[in-house]
């Protein structure tokens, strides 16, 4: 879901694209690879998903100059058997690795009507969004999720061997845009509670315990702590099985394997991705799904007394088309991405009036 902040600057995407592809170059990331990361953390701010946006930019930084992240990496086929793949990204950021499963997803599920395509020695993607968008594009269904690093505590305790094993379900539709959960299985994103600290604001209650387990609002405190899963045992049992999904049919690390970057950006985490991509034209057709899927957003949204029910995914494109030529940023992830720019010399982007 977007989240809300204070707006301290507003700029246009394009010069911040511009600016981050810059800035990681500057720390060796090839320029194709570098455009990439860039579109992947515009478009996040762009939805309202900050957590996921510019205010990552100083970690991945760090963590290229540490050694956390590969700027160069030899992504390497390990493993290629019928419909499924096995991707050793070689520890690069994870957006690189994601985007040649993801395409490789979608050439092996136009053969085969289903694909399954797992990558280790990654680390973060971004939101899974910006990935499943690439499938339902060309008409095809997703299923996404990764692990993390160890920041949740399983249903009843307080040790964090969990990551917060983001699930990203998208369905193409003929409606205004594809139906698309995208979503982590803690109570709060991580990010979130990482940008709710550097904003100084409070998380909502039901997302963390303290150290000592108990329940906490203020996100330092949260992350000396743990997260704790969405939906009691429920989500928690949803967390455990995404983990053994992302982690088990590769060489990737569980989150209680796991040092996080955040932690020690000189760390190579070994993070597991897995892309699931079906081709409805293998069953009732596109068309066929697509007209369906329609007709179950729209009954959705009707579904309350005045009509203002929204559909997965509404909330994210509303905010994405009302910022198509601006994004507005708070101070927090202005202050943070500035002084990376001006560490590296990059020109900062020009901020536009504010509306």
């Amino acid at each position: 879901m977007p989240q809300t902040q204070s707006t301290a600057r507003t700029y246009k995407p394009e010069d911040l694209r511009v600016a981050v592809r810059s800035v990681l170059e500057v720390v060796r990331v090839p320029r194709y690879d570098a455009a990439l990361v860039a579109r992947a953390l515009v478009a996040a701010d762009q939805r309202g998903i900050f957590s996921h946006g510019l205010i990552r930019l100083p970690l991945y930084v760090t963590a290229l100059e540490s050694g956390g992240m590969n700027p160069t990496p030899n992504l390497r086929w390990r493993r290629t058997e019928g419909a499924t793949a096995v991707l050793d990204a070689d520890h690069a950021i994870g957006h690189v690795g994601m985007q040649a499963a993801i395409d490789r997803a979608i050439h092996l599920a136009r053969r085969y009507g289903t694909a399954t395509v797992a990558v280790e020695r990654s680390t973060h993607y971004g939101a899974g969004n910006y990935w499943s968008d690439q499938l339902t594009d060309v008409g095809l269904i997703g299923i996404l999720t990764s692990s993390t690093g160890p920041v949740v505590a399983p249903h009843g305790g307080r040790e964090t061997i969990l990551g917060t094993n983001p699930l990203t379900i998208s369905v193409p539709s003929s409606g205004s845009h594809s139906l698309t959960a995208d979503m982590a299985t803690s109570a709060g994103a991580y990010g979130k509670v990482l940008a709710a600290r550097e904003a100084g604001q409070t998380i909502p209650e039901g997302w963390a315990v303290g150290p000592d387990g108990t329940p906490t609002t203020d996100p330092a405190t949260a992350i000396e702590g743990a997260l704790i899963p969405f939906g009691g045992p429920k989500g928690s049992g949803l967390s455990v099985l995404l983990e053994a999904l992302a982690s088990s049919l590769s060489g990737a690390n569980f989150a209680f394997e796991t040092v996080d970057i955040w932690v020690n950006p000189a760390h190579r985490m070994n993070t597991g991705h897995l892309v699931i991509a079906i081709d409805p034209a293998f069953f009732d057709g596109l068309a066929h799904t697509r007209d369906r899927v329609a007709t179950l957003q729209e009954r959705v949204r009707t579904a309350g007394p005045s009509g203002d029910v929204q559909a997965p995914g509404d909330p994210e494109i509303a905010r994405s088309n009302c910022s198509a030529g601006r994004i507005e940023l708070a101070e927090a992830a202005c202050l943070a991405f500035e002084q990376v720019l001006d560490r590296l010399n990059v020109p900062r982007p020009a901020a536009l009036p504010l509306s």
